[in-house]
C-alpha cells in the first residue's frame, strides 16, 4: 500500500464533497422519503427532444462534434440571447459546454491566476467556492443575507480592492430564488466597468421567473459585453439535467483561451445533446412554459405553508428553491436537515451548504409534485412544532 503522505492533493485533501449530493446519497435505498434536496425538475425532458435525439442515434450520428459544439446550435443560442439584448458571434463568442458546471470551472481556470480575489454572492450555488480555491485565490465572500439575499452595488464596492478579478452571481437565485432587480444590476454593471472587473453571470434559471418579474442580464448593458462571462444551460428550464448540456457565451479574446481548456478536459459536449437542445430552442418553448407555471404554482403553495409555520422566508421570484428561515427551532441547519429526514423522511439541504451566510437557513425545492410537497410540508411543520414545544 503507498503511504506517502502526499500522495493526494493537498487542494483537494482540503475540499469539501458537496452538501448537496451527501444528502442526494442520503436517499439512495429510501424509497419512502420525499426529496426536497436535489435542484432537478421532476418532468421528462419534452417529448420533441428527445425524438430528435432518438432519430440522430438511429442515423448513426455518434462522433465528436467541434470543440465549440454544432454549429447550427451555437446559431440558435445567439437569437436566443439577441432575446435579452445580447448579441454574440456565434462562431467565436459562444462554446457548447456539458453542462454550465462545466462551464463554471472552465471560466474560473481561465481567468484566475493564483493571488488574484474572487468575489462570490452567497448564499450561491456549492461549486463556486470549490472550483475557485482549486485556482489558488482567495475568495471574497459577499454576505446577501441583510438585503433580501441579493448583492447591491455599495456591497460590492466595499470589497473591491487592486486584486479584485471577477464577481460572481446567480440570478435568479440558487439557493434562494431571489433576482437582482435591474435597477441595481445597471449599479454593478458601471461598478465593474469603472473597476474593470469581470461580472459572472450564472442565469441557469431565467426561464423560470414569475408573477410580474422579467429576467435581466448584466450583459445588457451598455458596454458591459467586455466584462460580461454569460453562463446558461437547458438542464432547468427544459428538464435536460442527465443530458449534460450548457454553454458559456463571453469576448473572443477570452474565448479562445476557455476553449483550450475545454479542447482538454471535454473535447466536446455530447452530440445526441446536442441535437435535442438546438431542437428545444426551436420549437420547445411551449413546454418550458408549461413547467414554469407547474412550478409557480407549486411556489405559492410552499411559500404560504411556510409563512403560515411561522418562518421567515424571501418570496422567491425565480428558479424553483425556497430557502426558510429555521432558526426558531433552536437547532443548526445541518441537525435540522438530518433529523427531519431520520425521523420524518423528508430530505432537505443545510443552507450552509452554499456558505456561511446560509446559517440557520435550508434549502427546499419544489420542483417535485404538489400531492408530495403537500406531504412533506406537513410533516415539516408537525416537526417544527415538535421543536417549539421543547
Amino acid at each position: 500500500m503507498n503511504t506517502r503522505e502526499d500522495r493526494f492533493s493537498s487542494a483537494m485533501v482540503e475540499t469539501p464533497p458537496s452538501g448537496i449530493r451527501k444528502f442526494f446519497e442520503m436517499l439512495i435505498g429510501h424509497d419512502d422519503v420525499i426529496s426536497l434536496s436535489v435542484g432537478e425538475p421532476d418532468f421528462p425532458t419534452p417529448w420533441l427532444m428527445r425524438e430528435e435525439a432518438f432519430y440522430h442515434l438511429e442515423q448513426g450520428h455518434t462522433s465528436y462534434t467541434s470543440n465549440w459544439g454544432l454549429l447550427g446550435l451555437r446559431e440558435e443560442i445567439a437569437k436566443y440571447m439577441e432575446r435579452y439584448n445580447m448579441f454574440y458571434n456565434h462562431r467565436k463568442e459562444i462554446l457548447v459546454t456539458a453542462g454550465a458546471s462545466e462551464g463554471v470551472d472552465s471560466v474560473l481556470r481561465s481567468i484566475l491566476n493564483p493571488n488574484d480575489e474572487l468575489i462570490v454572492c452567497e448564499p450561491c450555488y456549492v461549486n463556486y467556492v470549490p472550483l475557485a480555491k482549486l485556482c489558488g485565490i482567495k475568495v471574497i465572500h459577499l454576505d446577501t443575507s441583510a438585503n433580501d439575499y441579493y448583492p447591491t452595488a455599495k456591497q460590492i464596492e466595499e470589497l473591491i480592492t487592486p486584486k479584485t478579478k471577477a464577481i460572481m452571481f446567480c440570478s435568479p437565485s440558487n439557493p434562494t430564488g431571489t433576482m437582482i432587480p435591474p435597477n441595481e444590476l445597471k449599479k454593478i454593471a458601471e461598478l465593474a466597468k469603472k473597476n474593470q472587473i469581470w461580472c459572472i453571470a450564472d442565469e441557469i434559471y431565467c426561464e423560470l421567473v414569475y408573477d410580474e418579474h422579467k429576467h435581466v442580464s448584466i450583459g445588457s448593458f451598455e458596454g458591459m459585453k467586455d466584462y460580461t462571462i454569460i453562463l446558461n444551460g437547458f438542464s432547468k428550464s427544459f428538464a435536460m439535467t442527465g443530458w449534460r448540456i450548457g454553454w458559456i457565451a463571453a469576448p473572443e479574446d477570452l474565448m479562445e483561451q476557455i476553449v483550450k481548456l475545454h479542447q482538454y478536459n471535454m473535447i466536446c459536449a455530447p452530440i445526441m445533446s446536442q441535437y435535442a437542445a438546438m431542437e428545444g430552442l426551436k420549437h420547445g418553448w411551449n413546454e418550458v412554459e408549461k413547467m414554469r407555471i407547474s412550478y409557480q404554482q407549486r411556489r405559492n403553495l410552499m411559500y404560504k405553508a411556510f409563512v403560515d409555520m411561522g418562518l421567515h422566508v424571501p418570496e422567491p421570484t425565480g428558479a424553483f428553491y425556497m430557502f426558510p428561515d429555521i432558526s426558531p427551532t433552536g437547532m443548526s441547519a445541518e441537525d435540522f436537515a438530518t433529523e427531519l429526514f431520520q425521523k420524518h423522511n423528508v430530505a432537505v439541504v443545510p443552507g450552509t451548504a452554499f456558505g456561511e451566510a446560509g446559517k440557520g437557513h435550508i434549502r427546499c425545492c419544489y420542483a417535485t409534485s404538489i400531492e408530495k410537497i403537500k406531504i412533506a410540508l406537513d410533516r415539516i411543520a408537525l416537526f417544527i412544532e415538535e421543536k417549539k414545544q421543547k
